[in-house]
Order: C-alpha cells, then structure tokens, then sequence
C-alpha cells in the first residue's frame, strides 16, 4: 500500500522545524505504533484520530499503522499533529486523493467527535509554514485570527476535520479567513489622572517612560506605589505591529494566548512567591517565563523585598542583554526578554522607616537585614531610584484630578520618537559609544558629573545609566544635555538605601 507524505514541523523554543510526517498502511492484524520521539500528547493522538475518523464517517483502516516523525532524534510535542495525521491515514487508505504538492500545512488538534481544538504555538507554525514556501494554511477556527497575521499565506479556518476534508477534496471549498486590524483605540485601562499628589513620582514615570529606564519606588503602605506602577502602561507608546507579532509569539509558545492585534504594552506583575523558573522560564520542555511575557512592556514586582534572592539574581542577565538563554541536557533555548522593570518595595519591614507622623518599630539590625536582601547588583541596574512620601491630606481631599494618561502619553510618545530618530533605540539602551556622542553634556554639566562621581563614587554601569537618563530628560525638553539635567538625573540616582532611622 502506499505511503502517505506530509510536511510538519516541531517548535523549539520561539522557531519551529521541520518535521516529515509519514504514514504507513501494512498487513498484519490491526494496530498503530507511533515513532520518532513523540511525547505523551503525540502518542496519545492515537485514540484521538481513530475516534475523530469514525465519528466523522470515515472508515478507520483494518491494517497495521505506522507513522513515523523525522528526524527520529528530536523530540515532538503538541497536540496539533493529530490533524495531519488524520489526512494521513485518510491519503494512504484512499479515502482522499489529492497530491503531496498541493497539501496545505496542516494544523489541529481533534476532538473525539472531529472537531479542531485551539492548538498552542500557532503564530510560529505558520511563520514556518510561510518560510518554508507553503501557499496556504488550514487551522482551527479559533487559532485563525491570530494565523491571519502572518503575511504572504492563505489561512484557511476549518471548524472539523470534515471541514478540511471536504475543502481538500474541492467538494466544499473554503475562503481565505481575513481579519481587519484593530484601530489603536483610546487607552481604557487606569488612567494616570486618579493619581492624586505625587508630583516627584509621576516625574520619575513619564522620565522612566520616556527612555525606557527601569524604576525603584520606595515608600511607605498606601503612598500609591502600585497603583502608579499599574498606569505605566497607559502612557507608554503603542507596539508597532513587528513588537506585537514578536509579543503574541511569546503568548502562543506559553499557551496564553494573546492578540497579535492588541496594540497595548503587556503589563506582568507575578506574585512575589514565584519561582526561578516561573519567572525566567524552562522546565525539562523550555518554556518562556514572565521575563520573557512582558518583552517590549513592563514587569512588575512588588513588594521586592519579599522575592527569594536567587529569584532576584536571575534578572541580572536579562536587564542587560535583552534575552535569556536557557541551557538544558537535551538543548539551549534563548527567548526575548526585552522589557521595562519596575519594581516597589517599603523602606523597613514595618514599612514606616522615615515616616513623618508614624512611628517605625524595626531596630537598625532588621532594617539592614531586610535592605540586604536586594543586592548591590540589582540595584545598580534601576537607572531611577526614588521614595515616596506620603500623600498630604490636602491633596487627597482635593478631588481636582491629575494630569490624564492621553497627555503624558503624547510627550512620552514625542520623546521616544526624538530618540529612534536621531540612534534607532531608546536611552537606556545605548551603547557607551553612542552616549558619548549624543549625551555628552555642557560644560557647567560636565563639572557637576566629575563632582558627583567623587562624592556618590559611582560604578561605571551607574555613571552609564545616570548620562542615559540626563538624555532622556533632555529629550523630553528637546534640548541638548545641560546641569540642570544633570541635577536632576542626580536626584533619582542619589537615592541610596541606607539602614539609618
């Protein structure tokens, strides 16, 4: 009997290779093996497709069935093989007839009764399938919005195996499915304007905004740490659509499911119990972590403090190279990890340390402790440093709101323009060379930077981060660098953690 051909293909990390799916009919009495490395979802697919086929009222071949995944030393996972394997054994059994030339990429995981399941990793498998020369392909319904982003390739939306059967068979064709972009509608999220007083915070987020620098909030409970930080993503310009098709990649791999058409900056806030892994990513099949879901957002950590310290630590690499690779026996993954940190913590355990109306009850020893438990490292890399007071009663009985989101956007917008424009990345990640170039201050600025280098005996990362956000708040003025700027970069970097009551 014949041997049915089929092109797939297995995701590694973010990618996806390609994977020669045959289908073999022999005699002998019935059976089915499965080989080429097929995990627990692959193997189980197998009483998936033999009751999706008798349900759909085809005839399940009375033969020994053998289907093979090559390459045989790399492993398969996911359920979205049972649709091909289906046309398979539909091709080698000769209850369909189409040529191996004219296959669409295929994929679907199936229900008992024929149905096609949402699948995981959609935006990849098509990406492969479009590099890969494949004209068309077919998948399941509520995968086919986010298929249709991919360009240059029909995305066919089959609600049932039957579906893609018929379409196969030209005897009920189906239409390419089309899906209209979302306009950037108006933000309708938390909107900068319910935030009352905090006039040095709200500086330090538009600054932060504005270059894309990570930020440090200090302050006591209930000064409006986190619900600042839960507005950041209101004022932050929209992703083009390369940063949310590269976005909702990282959501597809992660089986959370995410737009390409969401035009809003992801915001990720885990809990401060979370894991290593949880937040990094892996696992014995690599998957992406919370890093890695807030690329080209923000990730925010709250009570920072209370995370595990070797939790803490695995940012280190992140924060500066954009990505994180994880290495495994089996293979090394890298995964984006382009994203803003901002992160809140109390000043003492007690949160009152510095309180101007309440009394602090943690001794000197505990205050250090619990200082000590973010490292000099981590703390060097958050190019803003700021504490909070807490907000005047005045200001809280005045209900005249703040300035709105749409407003500061529009700065922060104009800013990060200036600054693609003029280097083709933001301030905070300019290289030395090029912030030497576009951030070298006056001269009145110049003496302030070589007084505050004596005084503050600043790192050469920190002399880096406090040029970058000079620049950015030149920016946000449209001038060159000057003292002022200086100055005032000075005053987010200045803020030390210190033990002292």
């Amino acid at each position: 009997m014949p041997v049915a051909r089929l092109v797939s293909a297995a995701l590694r990390g973010l990618d996806a290779e390609v994977v020669a799916l045959e289908v073999d009919l022999s005699r002998g009495l019935p059976g089915w093996s499965m080989v080429g490395l097929p995990d627990a979802a692959v193997r189980e697919s197998r009483d998936r497709v033999r009751a999706a086929l008798l349900n759909s009222g085809f005839d399940f071949p009375l033969n020994y069935i053998t289907v093979n995944l090559a390459p045989a030393d790399i492993r398969k996972d996911g359920a979205y093989f049972d649709l091909p394997v289906a046309i398979g054994i539909l091709l080698a059994s000769n209850q369909l007839k189409v040529e191996d030339k004219s296959l669409p990429f295929l994929l679907g995981e199936m229900a008992l009764d024929g149905r096609l399941n949402r699948v995981r990793g959609i935006l990849p498998l098509v990406q492969f399938a479009q590099r890969e020369g494949f004209s068309a392909v077919i998948v399941p319904s509520e995968n086919a919005d986010e298929a249709a982003q991919v360009e240059d390739i029909n995305v066919f939306s089959a609600a049932s195996l039957l579906d893609v059967h018929q379409h196969l068979a030209a005897s009920n064709l189906m239409q390419p499915h089309c899906v209209q972009s979302l306009p950037q509608l108006a933000t309708t999220g938390p909107d900068m304007m319910d935030v009352r007083g905090q006039a040095n915070a709200r500086r330090a987020m538009e600054i932060a905004a504005a270059g894309a620098h990570h930020l440090l909030m200090s302050g006591s409970p209930g000064v409006g740490k986190s619900m600042l930080a839960a507005r950041m993503p209101s004022i932050l310009p929209v992703l083009s659509k390369r940063d949310r098709l590269d976005v909702a990649r990282i959501y597809s791999v992660a089986a959370e499911p995410r737009s390409p058409l969401l035009h809003t900056p992801p915001f990720r806030a885990p809990h401060h119990s979370a894991s290593d892994v949880a937040l990094i990513g892996g696992g014995s099949i690599p998957r992406p972590g919370e890093v890695s879901k807030a690329h080209c957002g923000v990730l925010f950590l709250d009570e920072l403090p209370e995370y595990k310290r070797q939790v803490l630590e695995v940012l280190r690499q992140p924060l500066e190279t954009g990505e994180v690779c994880i290495a495994r026996a089996a293979d090394t993954l890298t995964f984006p990890a382009r994203f803003q940190l901002i992160a809140a913590m109390n000043p003492c355990p007690c949160g009152y340390l510095g309180h101007p109306t309440r009394c602090c009850r943690c001794s000197d020893v505990q205050v250090r402790r619990y200082q000590s438990r973010i490292s000099g490292p981590l703390l060097d890399r958050f190019d803003l440093r700021i504490d909070m007071p807490p907000v005047e009663q005045s200001a809280l009985l005045n209900m005249e709101a703040g300035e709105s989101s749409a407003s500061i956007a529009l700065r922060v917008k104009a800013c990060r323009a200036r600054q693609l424009e003029r280097q083709g990345v933001c301030n905070a990640a300019l290289t030395p060379s090029l912030l030497e170039k576009h951030g070298t201050p006056d001269a009145a600025g110049l003496k302030l930077l070589q007084q505050a280098l004596q005084h503050f005996d600043l790192s050469a990362r920190s002399y880096h981060r406090l040029l970058k956000v000079a620049l950015t708040i030149a920016d946000l003025q449209q001038v060159l660098v000057q003292k002022s700027h200086i100055a005032e970069a000075l005053q987010y970097r200045g803020q030390q953690l210190d033990g002292s009551h």
